[in-house]
């Protein structure tokens, strides 16, 4: 039985802990309010039915949307040449990691009160599972993972793009092309499109390292591959992978009133994740190669969807592979769970020039997630658009900025065209127009929007004590909040609830009546991202940040890719300051099997490395081979036991080693985001299902 399975049984049994939930009760008579009563088959005790505005709001959305259009289940269902055969693929280490039977319920309904009716007919397109033929020569397994797989014919065997999140998915999706399409040819080259996990992370399902040293199989990769994969995610890892819980609904049962889907696809498999480094990098801007006899032009794509991303056109198909950059969604300019704000720009002059170089011929175009588009007319109207869709954020969010209007306001004053807004394949299903409009302005202008007042803001917790005074204190501000609640005001409710509860962090009642403020919210939104965080945050409020063995973030591999440099980089993140006052040391690195040297030096309270030199008299000379380091790269071994093996050698102070491991912090992967949640009524199971998804270098 899967964790997530296992937790949700778990939750009528906290019921009683919730027993007196959903009702907001003063004692002195001065405010008396009846909250709704909890929802019988929701997922949680506490969680509510959607009220009679988010119902309306939803039949609004509805109407506003062109249903009439059915293109997407036409191309959807093209080309299928057999179906998944088990709903669940199990995991190497005995747990799920595939279940896409618990998304079922999405098509046994027409509809629900619950989920927006354009993120519903996406999550009804996404569950498509099984084998595909593309055109003859091509062929996908679609629904094994958040991504594609894609299969090309070449001269000896089969040439992959992109192998989804896991070895176990990708292994069973290659079982079922060979059962029906594969000859028994073996895999004969990978590309990978870009940095993102769910590109790379099963490539063990498909392929040994004997036959990528051997130059049997080419791994092929755009520019800068490797070093965008590490570094992307590493500094702030941490943060984003707690974020994650928010953007992706990791604590989210998959339900009417919970997760439904990420829109790229509906979920991230769970299973082992592997790296195999890249033999051959396309350097050129546009560069022609020979891939096991088949043409192929690889366009480089950098700080688009991915800082490393290349689009590729095989001209004896005519079919174009558009990597992430174009698929059936509006994607992330700011990604919510945090990374570089990307260039909307340069994506939309990339997907010009796609458009340009092969689009005017081509006559089927695929990606890495959805379903392909056929036709030269049709592939021209989806590249058009979409390179519009993001030359208009860019270009008229800059435009109202230039106006005056900040990043706090942009979001309630941007909108999409009309023209694009009835497409389809420009809604807002991975990236949304009101925190991409947000990311235009940071990327831009940045954080501040030049009002002197919040320049220097204080922090919620200190300034929310002073609003509730204000406001006449706590029972003032909940009798409002339900008025607010109950008359649909949903984001005026937020402003005044989420003041108590940062100044009342262990107020249930106002975290339970902001939950419920959140729930409607989440109810309301068309994106997934938007949805899940309104509804994860609901959930931690009402029951607290769920405790478990959360498993390290980063597979083997991808701690082997690290470069050294990045890792002492992060050491000196992971170092908390306040403990180094009065330290001062050098350190001399020595990877004799590498031939690296790297100076390392505290002072300050800051640590600090560089490459190439050495100190003249240093405190200490550590010597250990970049092999042996890795071991304590990834928690193997400590640099004592290495020294004590004798793997590592030392001359010098080898006290400096102790005292700097004490400066080390080791980040919570549960911090708190809602206050006064961290002292949790539930307890995640045993065994967490994701404890093998490196997850912030997996998310788009």
């Amino acid at each position: 039985m899967s964790t997530r399975r296992e937790f949700i049984q778990s939750l009528p049994a906290m019921g009683a802990a919730f027993a007196a939930a959903g009702h907001v009760v003063f004692e002195g008579g001065r405010a008396h309010a009846q909250a709704a009563a909890p929802l019988a088959g929701h997922f949680h005790p506490k969680g509510k039915a959607p009220s009679k505005f988010t119902i309306e709001a939803l039949k609004r959305a509805k109407a506003t949307l062109p249903f009439d259009d059915e293109r997407d289940f036409e191309e959807q269902k093209r080309g299928f040449l057999a179906p998944m055969k088990d709903l669940q693929i199990q995991a190497d280490a005995g747990h799920v990691a595939w279940d896409m039977e618990r998304f079922q319920f999405l098509d046994q309904q027409a509809e629900f009160d619950s989920i927006h009716p354009s993120l519903l007919r996406q999550s009804r397109l996404n569950n498509n599972y099984g084998l595909y033929e593309v055109i003859p020569g091509i062929y996908q397994v679609r629904g094994f993972d958040l991504s594609d797989i894609t299969f090309v014919k070449g001269k000896t065997g089969w040439i992959v793009f992109d192998v989804m999140v896991s070895a176990e998915t990708a292994r069973a999706a290659w079982k079922l092309f060979q059962e029906h399409v594969g000859k028994g040819l073996p895999i004969s080259a990978v590309i990978y499109s870009h940095t993102h996990g769910d590109h790379w992370g099963g490539v063990r399902g498909i392929l040994q390292d004997a036959d990528v040293k051997s130059g049997k199989v080419p791994i092929i990769a755009p520019r800068d591959f490797m070093a965008h994969l590490i570094s992307e995610n590493v500094y702030a890892g941490n943060a984003m992978n707690r974020r994650l819980f928010y953007q992706y609904g990791l604590l989210l049962p998959v339900a009417p009133h919970g997760y439904v889907g990420q829109g790229l696809g509906q979920a991230v498999s769970a299973g082992a994740v592997g790296l195999i480094a890249p033999t051959r990098i396309v350097e050129k801007d546009v560069e022609e190669l020979e891939v096991d006899g088949v043409k192929m032009v690889f366009q480089n794509t950098p700080n688009t969807e991915a800082p490393a991303e290349m689009n590729t056109y095989i001209p004896g198909m005519k079919a174009l592979w558009m990597a992430e950059n174009v698929t059936a969604t509006l994607h992330n300019i700011y990604t919510l769970r945090g990374t570089l704000i990307r260039d909307a720009l340069i994506w939309s002059k990339y997907i010009g020039e796609a458009l340009y170089r092969f689009g005017l011929e081509a006559e089927v175009m695929f990606a890495s997630h959805h379903w392909p588009r056929w036709g030269n007319q049709r592939i021209q109207e989806v590249l058009r658009a979409q390179r519009d869709l993001y030359a208009h954020a860019n270009n008229q969010v800059l435009h109202l900025a230039n106006q005056g209007v900040t990043i706090n306001q942009i979001h309630n004053v941007y909108e999409v065209p009309k023209s694009l807004q009835s497409k389809w394949y420009c809604r807002g299903y991975h990236g949304s127009p009101e925190h991409n409009s947000r990311g235009v302005i940071q990327r831009y202008l940045g954080f501040w929007d030049c009002n002197p007042a919040t320049l220097l803001p204080l922090s919620p917790s200190d300034s929310a004590p002073l609003y509730v005074e204000m406001m006449g204190g706590a029972e003032k501000i909940l009798a409002r909040g339900r008025e607010l609640h109950d008359q649909g005001k949903y984001l005026l409710a937020v402003e005044i609830l989420n003041k108590l509860v940062q100044a009342e962090p262990q107020n249930q009642v106002a975290k339970d009546l902001l939950a419920d403020v959140f729930e409607q919210l989440g109810y309301q939104q068309e994106n997934p991202g938007l949805r899940n965080s309104y509804l994860a945050g609901a959930y931690e409020l009402r029951t607290g940040i769920p405790q478990g063995e959360i498993g390290d973030s980063s597979s083997p591999d991808v701690i082997r890719a690290m470069s050294t440099e990045l890792f002492l980089n992060f050491l000196g993140i992971r170092m908390d300051s306040r403990k180094t006052e009065g330290m001062r040391f050098t350190i001399n690195l020595i990877t004799p099997d590498n031939g690296e040297k790297f100076l390392i030096e505290l002072e300050n309270a800051t640590l600090t490395n560089i490459k190439g030199f050495q100190a003249d008299k240093p405190d200490l000379t550590l010597t250990i081979n970049r092999s042996d380091l890795e071991q304590t790269m990834m928690g193997a071994k400590t640099l004592e036991a290495q020294i004590a093996e004798g793997t590592a050698q030392v001359q010098g102070n080898v006290n400096i080693l102790r005292q700097l491991a004490t400066t080390m912090v080791d980040f919570d992967p549960r911090f708190e985001i809602m206050p006064g949640t961290k002292s949790p009524t539930a307890r995640l199971a045993k065994e967490d299902p994701y404890k093998a998804v490196p997850r912030a270098t997996i998310a788009e």
